[in-house]
């Protein structure tokens, strides 16, 4: 069985993360149930990134110990992933005593070869981000990534060669057209970053304590970037004293699936970190867009905020992941509206989705008291709805092979929307006061069932729990993904898959 190893970014642990954030999670879990049903064996991975100085001081803010604050931060990100109905199969920390064993160990080992050396940083630094940068980065005077003020700094740091693997990772990206996602991503790294040339990484600090202690040198923590991106190999086995069996299936990883705003940590220091580790480079880093509320990217200082659970509470979950995989565009920011959101609700899920299936279940338990079988009397139009069904699965591979889930989720909408025009063709209603019709009707009737099972197997990786609704109403969980001509479909039962919401109502209670 193919392997297929997936990762997000693990979520910084400074707070409760809100819907941009969460998009990431679903994202990557639509792509792994999607391998999982292509037969891949896939390990998906998530986790918490909880270091750092930000940290320390929003622990002393609570009085409370970073330890605590962390604690508190990461079960409360997991239990949002679990409210989406995550699928990952480690929930990884960066506090986990295994992993920060191995983080030494591989800070040791980049000393001992030469790789890190002891210096002294005297930077521009931006505590939010956890960043020092030149006078040259900055924007207006500020921090090019957050906009906020920058502090002058300067401490004894330990250092990461990345200048040494430069010309080796343009060569790599150059070769490796797959390696960065979208291309434009590929291009602002070598154009913005790698030709003007790489300065060499902080990877150490002493400033504060909150962090890995380099075992060598006690005043020093391991700086954030070295420990939180090792976090892909430090939990699958990785050991520079030798590793597990289960690192060697796994690594590299087949796709990093992370926000647009830290592609270049993914595909600059980890690429580094991994050449001076001798180990492989992942397959692909996919640098996704953000999710806009309204007019602008979320921010508490904003006021924009918008919570994944409270959305779920509101509207459901599976109504959400269709609104976040399908409103985000492949490689351009998508609107997170309540008026868009709504609208998507009662087109595509109530409309669509929901009114056929209930249509054509209400119409088997009305128009017949047996098992629903192929009476095989076929008219031309049925050809066109069996040929949509049977091209659904190509159309979606080639779409998810370039991580377009919106697009892929189209495929299947366009399917439901030829079903609920097939109904209109076929006038099921009438068919059924001609009782020399009823083998034609029955044929009918079949045709949409098989095209609401198909549908129902594919949304699956996208919307779990209304696959499993469909499953459960019409009684059938063959798993062929073609149309069937010998299926077979009794005991149906129809309960509505989505509501449609009032939506002056709904917004007006939802304050907007």
């Amino acid at each position: 069985m193919e392997k297929y190893y997936i990762t997000t970014a693990i979520a910084y642990t400074s707070g409760k993360p809100h819907i941009g954030n969460t998009y990431e999670i679903v994202l990557a879990d639509a792509i792994a149930r999607y391998k999982r049903l292509k037969g891949f064996d896939v390990y998906f991975q998530t986790g918490t990134d909880e270091h750092g100085e930000k940290i320390q001081l929003k622990a002393n803010d609570k009085s409370i110990s970073p330890k605590e604050f962390v604690d508190e931060v990461a079960s409360e990100i997991q239990r949002i992933w679990d409210v989406m109905n995550a699928s990952y199969d480690r929930f990884v920390r960066t506090t986990d005593e295994h992993h920060e064993k191995i983080v030494q160990k591989i800070f040791k080992k980049m000393y001992d070869q030469g790789d890190i050396y002891l210096g002294k940083y005297e930077g521009l630094y931006c505590t939010p981000c956890e960043s020092f940068f030149t006078e040259s980065q900055l924007v207006d005077g500020k921090c090019p990534d957050c906009g906020r003020e920058v502090q002058p700094k300067s401490e004894e740091a330990y250092f990461f060669k990345l200048s040494k693997y430069q010309d080796r990772l343009i060569k790599y990206i150059e070769d490796h057209s797959e390696f960065i996602q979208p291309e434009s991503r590929k291009n602002e790294m070598i154009n913005n970053f790698l030709k003007p040339g790489l300065q060499d990484l902080c990877v150490s600090r002493t400033s504060f304590d909150w962090g890995i202690p380099v075992d060598f040198d006690s005043k020093h923590v391991v700086y954030v970037w070295l420990d939180a991106l090792t976090n892909y190999i430090t939990n699958i086995g990785y050991d520079p004293d030798g590793s597990t069996e289960e690192f060697k299936k796994y690594w590299p990883a087949d796709l990093h699936l992370i926000g647009k705003d830290i592609i270049r940590f993914h595909t600059i220091y980890w690429p580094c970190f991994l050449m001076s580790l001798d180990l492989p480079l992942p397959k692909q880093v996919f640098g996704h867009p953000w999710l806009i509320v309204g007019d602008g990217k979320m921010s508490k200082s904003k006021g924009n905020v918008v919570y994944a659970d409270d959305l779920v509470e509101q509207f459901g979950v599976d109504a959400v992941r269709y609104y976040v995989l399908h409103e985000i565009p492949f490689a351009n920011d998508g609107t997170l509206t309540y008026d868009l959101l709504i609208e998507r609700i009662n087109g595509d899920l109530a409309n669509i989705l929901g009114n056929l299936v209930n249509r054509t279940i209400s119409m088997v338990n009305k128009y017949f008291d047996r098992p629903i079988s192929n009476q095989g009397v076929v008219e031309s139009m049925d050809q066109e709805l069996i040929n949509s069904i049977n091209s659904l699965e190509g159309l979606i591979e080639s779409k998810m092979a370039k991580l377009e889930i919106g697009a892929a989720l189209d495929e299947i909408f366009e399917v439901l929307r030829r079903s609920n025009k097939y109904i209109d063709e076929t006038e099921p209603w009438n068919l059924a006061k001609d009782e020399t019709k009823k083998d034609r009707l029955m044929t009918v009737l079949y045709n949409l069932l098989e095209a609401i099972r198909v549908c129902g197997i594919f949304l699956s990786p996208y919307l779990p729990e209304t696959s499993e609704k469909i499953k459960t109403q019409i009684h059938n969980d063959k798993k062929e993904t073609k149309y069937l001509e010998d299926n077979v479909y009794e005991s149906l039962a129809a309960e509505a898959l989505f509501m449609r919401i009032d939506k002056e109502k709904k917004l007006q209670e939802l304050g907007n």
